[in-house]
């Protein structure tokens, strides 16, 4: 493993009430896959300028497989802010901030209830291919795939192309609206093949209030200017409620080739 990248204080950064939040799957990588070397340098350029950060809902093994093994270090040695889970677990400069859990909010039997009937309506599915893993149990959410995580890239990507036109994850999402929404649950379409299940308000804006928080400790900043990019920025997307957040300014990408050329352009890297 090679040394962690070195990095200036964030109170010194030239533009030090800035920072860039990257959602990582279809931002900063391609589904599932590794980040790129180039999208790394830049990612270290952008930080010698401003503070830089992920959030993602994934956990944070997935984000160290697709951004930390790829670079050889730790991935939250790589960036400022590492927010899992959507921010559920969060860590600022290597060291952990407070965290949060679902099962605790939800609580036993109304997360059995949820699960049962999402594995009943899974077993009722008619779709090309089923794999493993239909439901993952994450610190801050649930993520549902009526596919199985497990599937291939293949697959997956085959599934993405079935679900634009079968509506599989929509029609899931209307039916478990219909009958957990008493709840106070939001249910997000992300990926190419699930959908995340989460506390009202447990969105990727959850990890906001670490930034504001950050002003009130000492020698703290306030990040007047949060940038962020993501991809599922469309209304249903897992990107929506953050990008279309008043406290942020949005950039909606395409891919990581879009990342690139956004930021360079902002930044002049």
């Amino acid at each position: 493993m090679v040394a962690p990248p070195s990095y200036t204080l964030l109170e010194d950064r030239p533009l030090k009430d800035t920072i860039c939040l990257f959602d990582v799957d279809g931002t900063l990588t391609p589904a599932r896959l590794d980040a790129s070397p180039e999208i790394l340098s830049l990612l270290q350029a952008l930080r010698a300028k401003c503070a830089i950060g992920f959030v993602g809902g994934s956990d944070l093994a997935k984000q160290e497989e697709q951004l930390g093994r790829p670079a050889g270090v730790p991935v939250t040695t790589l960036f400022d802010f590492c927010f899992s889970e959507n921010g559920l677990t969060a860590f600022k400069l290597g060291e952990p901030l407070t965290s949060n859990s679902f099962i605790r909010w939800i609580g036993e039997d109304q997360y059995k209830e949820l699960a049962n009937f999402c594995l009943h309506y899974i077993a009722d599915l008619d779709i090309p291919v089923k794999r493993g893993t239909f439901i993952e149990f994450r610190n801050g959410m649930v993520n549902i795939s009526p596919i199985g995580r497990n599937a291939s890239n293949q697959e997956r990507q085959d599934f993405e192309k079935f679900d634009k036109d079968a509506k599989v994850r929509e029609k899931f999402v209307a039916a478990l609206r219909e009958r957990f929404g008493h709840l106070g649950l939001t249910f997000s379409i992300g990926g190419q093949i699930s959908f995340d299940v989460f506390p009202t308000g447990w969105d990727k804006t959850y990890c906001l209030q670490h930034l504001e928080n950050e002003a009130k400790k000492p020698n703290g900043v306030t990040y007047k200017n949060i940038h962020f990019f993501g991809d599922k920025t469309f209304k249903g997307g897992n990107d929506y409620e953050i990008y279309s957040d008043d406290r942020t300014i949005g950039h909606s990408v395409t891919g990581p080739e879009n990342t690139m050329r956004i930021v360079k352009e902002l930044f002049d890297l």
